[in-house]
């Protein structure tokens, strides 16, 4: 059997359940309904979910229309292997409460580490972000 190259290979995943890790670092996980020559995905009853440390929450997001060239990672989610219950699953509120402030200590920690480098005489250049990825 011969495999087709590039975004061809998609269609093999069309009304599947599928994992999308996006160049933002956004996480989608939805039914994929179709897909074109660019790899642009339209997934259904798709959700966003957000994890931060050992907790994660879902948002509800419907039909999503991805641009091919934004998709990071994709993969298949078998739905017939229970989940592992090593993540706790909070409310929208929680988790995106969460995420704030987890980015705010990031922050933080960034202007720390460039007064830092600063007072020592060296230039300081950010860790690469989900956005200088690509």
């Amino acid at each position: 059997m011969t495999s087709i190259p590039g975004a061809a290979q998609l269609f093999d995943e069309l009304d599947k359940k599928l994992m999308v890790y996006l160049r933002d670092g956004r996480t989608l996980i939805g039914y994929l309904r179709s897909v074109d020559q660019f790899a642009n995905l339209v997934l259904h009853r798709t959700i966003e979910r957000i994890h931060v440390g050992n907790r994660y929450g879902d948002i509800d997001r419907g039909v999503f229309v991805i641009r091919g060239e934004n998709v990071v990672l994709l993969g298949e989610i078998d739905e017939t292997k229970e989940e592992v219950d090593t993540l706790e699953k909070v409310s929208i509120e929680e988790i995106l409460e969460a995420q704030r402030v987890e980015q705010e200590r990031r922050q933080e920690q960034e202007q720390l580490r460039a007064r830092f480098m600063k007072e020592r005489g060296l230039q300081y250049t950010a860790e690469i972000g989900p956005d200088d990825m690509y």
